[in-house]
């Protein structure tokens, strides 16, 4: 396996534009303090922090009522008359909002361009996601908005979010995702009957220095969009949530700033073509070069479950100059993730255990996938070719990666049974550098020390068995024995404190779209 070091697909104000593989990953946000600042923090966390806690508690409290009043006796499959009382309670609900975040340091909120009407546009797509302050914009507009089922339970939040008419996405319910899709054609093609619907098509929080792909959810109506966009132009702390970097410390962080600035800009209203109508895809990459244009930010074409690799924790927790972000965006583009569980996979391995004689050239690779020659076949084959052929068993290993990041033993127990020898299940030294190299998405790993190590009897070949217990003991073998040139880059001590975790969906931007492989992203003609 020799993962050059290849180009990603990006764009920046709408052109296309390469950029390293060491991008900045949109998941991580980093917080940098001066001296003077954490001084600042420490004064605000003892004296403003608490007050602004507490008035904002007390306002959510307040609200409470009229929200419960006006969700009385409603029906969830029809839009009653707007009668004078729930008029009123809507202004009143939006003036105490407005108050809670005026308590929160966000003094003014600027908003440039004209918001659409329902009639013209049933949809707002709203980017970059960064921020349960995302929120703001939706407490001014009373949209409704996709959320997760189990939001609707949770005391006093749970009437809150019941008063703007939001769409509940539940994970027991297989037939979920598909109910909220028409829900959502069902609200966008009454004629501005139904409130607008404001969705973020991210599917998780970023950092805000990219756009990252659009799910097709929001755009498979077909129906006028009004790109929305979303900036903190703060000095000290950028209001950044990445996926369960920990609320509670932004929210924190944020509180003790005096003055947090906001700007919504409402960009001209989006009319798909018919091309576009019949493609979500295409409409939602096409409304994404707008909005990215728009921000001043690049394109990247990995979507929140290329992020969540290169995330996922352990052992084999990926360098940062990893190939297989750039694999896993292949392989989806290609629609080869789509219907991949533990079972497609074995057989998978036990298909290249059987070729593991012969090495497999470019044609022979595209047979074996059953796809036809395409530049995505091809930049596939060159991720693991070596003179002009290839192991298929490094690409089953690395599809098992990415198709379950925070599985990596699974995935080593399934190298293990593609390589080991059929006599005694073990594998040798460089079948070892193999498998490891090619699931942490590299081209060169020492492994002659580690190897060492886990064969403490000096047999010349390990089983699976032994570097599970190898493993029990030294959890970190991969910096403990320099098996990498780049090391792997740990949280510091210091001033940066990097929130690194498992990304999830929030209560903002539930995954509504449906799993379809055809839906993949494709260039703007």
């Amino acid at each position: 396996m020799r993962f050059p070091n290849r180009k990603l697909h990006t764009a920046v104000d709408g052109e296309d534009a390469g950029v390293s593989a060491h991008f900045r990953n949109p998941l991580v946000h980093e917080l940098r303090f001066t001296p003077l600042q954490k001084l600042k923090i420490a004064v605000m966390t003892v004296t403003l922090f608490p007050v602004r806690l507490l008035f904002a508690a007390f306002m959510m409290l307040l609200a409470w009522p009229f929200a419960f009043v006006a969700t009385v006796g409603r029906s969830e499959d029809a839009v009653e008359p707007l009668s004078w009382w729930r008029w009123l309670v809507d202004l009143v609900l939006k003036a105490i909002m407005r108050a809670m975040w005026f308590s929160g340091g966000f003094h003014w909120v600027r908003v440039k361009g004209r918001p659409a009407l329902p009639s013209e546009a049933p949809i707002l797509t709203m980017a970059p996601h960064s921020s349960y302050f995302d929120a703001i914009p939706v407490t001014m507009t009373m949209a409704s908005i996709v959320m997760k089922a189990e939001s609707k339970d949770i005391p006093v939040w749970g009437t809150l979010i019941k008063f703007i008419r939001p769409m509940f996405v539940s994970r027991s319910d297989q037939d979920s995702r598909r109910k909220t899709v028409e829900e959502i054609k069902r609200r966008a093609c009454s004629d501005g009957e139904w409130p607008q619907i404001m969705i973020f098509p991210e599917g998780t929080c970023t950092n805000r220095s990219c756009l990252i792909a659009f799910k097709p959810g929001a755009f498979i109506p077909g129906v006028p969009v009004q790109p929305v966009l979303l900036r903190y132009p703060n000095e000290m702390v950028r209001i950044n949530s990445t996926p369960k970097q920990g609320v509670f410390k932004i929210l924190w962080l944020t509180l003790c700033q005096l003055h947090n600035s906001v700007e919504i800009e409402y960009l001209p209203t989006y009319t798909p073509s018919e091309e576009e109508k019949k493609d979500p895809a295409l409409f939602a990459n096409n409304v994404r070069r707008i909005m990215a244009k728009a921000l001043g930010l690049r394109i990247i074409d990995y979507s929140f479950e290329d992020c969540q690799l290169a995330m996922a924790k352990g052992p084999l927790q990926l360098p940062k100059h990893t190939c297989l972000l750039e694999f896993g965006r292949l392989v989806r583009r290609l629609g080869l993730k789509a219907g991949v569980t533990d079972e497609v996979l074995h057989e998978e391995a036990s298909r290249a255990r059987e070729l593991c004689g012969s090495r497999l050239d470019v044609e022979g690779f595209s047979q074996y996938l059953n796809q036809p020659m395409t530049e995505a076949v091809q930049d596939i084959f060159s991720l693991f070719e070596e003179h002009g052929k290839m192991d298929v068993r490094e690409y089953v290993l690395a599809l098992s990666v990415v198709c379950r990041p925070f599985r990596y033993l699974e995935t080593i127990k399934l190298a293990f049974r593609m390589f080991e020898a059929q006599e005694d299940g073990a594998v040798v030294e460089d079948e070892l550098a193999v498998i490891l190299k090619t699931a942490l998405g590299i081209g060169d790993f020492a492994v002659c020390d580690l190897f060492r190590a886990i064969d403490c009897q000096d047999k010349g070949k390990i089983t699976f068995d032994d570097f599970c217990r190898f493993l029990e003991n030294c959890p970190d073998f991969v910096e403990q024995y320099h098996c990498l040139s780049e090391p792997i880059p740990q949280p510091s001590r210091g001033s940066t404190s990097p929130s690194v975790s498992q990304p999830s969906t929030n209560g903002f931007c539930a995954d509504f779209s449906p799993r379809d492989p055809s839906t993949h992203s494709k260039k703007q003609n």
